[in-house]
Formats: structure tokens, C-alpha cells, sequence
């Protein structure tokens, strides 16, 4: 799992804190392809009319699977420091 949240993190795919109306999802798709989280939310709504069903299957994996904001970023491995 957190490989998966550490590729998520590096395209970021992230789970904003602000902005968020229940896991964060919208939010972090719409800053993640430039666009408002209504915008997002809308076309959300409007996929579930479409193609009843699906989404409601998406979010929560989406929900799982995106790291949140507030997790610091991966940095990869530890590099020790000279001493001296």
C-alpha cells in the first residue's frame, strides 16, 4: 500500500486537507488536472447518472489508494552524512 501511495503522491494524486466535503477525492483529482473540486464533484454526479453505480465503487477505492496532503511526500531512501 504505500508503494502505491508513494506513485499516487509522486504524479500528484493527493488528498487535499482544505477543501475537502467528505474523503477528498474530487478535490484531489480536480487540483491534480486543473480544474475547480466543484467542477469535479459535478462531473462526479453526473458519471453517476450516466453510469449508475460505477462510482460508487471508484470513490472509496480512490479514497484508500490517494495518500493525503498532509502525509510527507516520499523522499527515498536514507543517505548518511559524513562525519567529519
Amino acid at each position: 500500500m504505500n508503494e502505491v501511495h508513494r506513485s499516487l503522491s509522486a504524479k500528484g494524486l493527493v488528498r487535499p486537507r482544505e477543501g475537502r466535503l467528505l474523503g477528498g477525492v474530487c478535490a484531489g483529482l480536480g487540483a491534480r488536472f486543473g480544474f475547480d473540486p466543484w467542477t469535479a464533484r459535478v462531473l462526479f454526479v453526473l458519471a453517476l447518472a450516466v453510469i449508475p453505480g460505477s462510482q460508487l465503487l471508484l470513490y472509496p477505492i480512490l479514497w484508500l489508494l490517494m495518500p493525503s496532503a498532509d502525509v510527507a511526500p516520499y523522499a527515498g531512501p536514507a543517505t548518511p552524512t559524513a562525519a567529519g
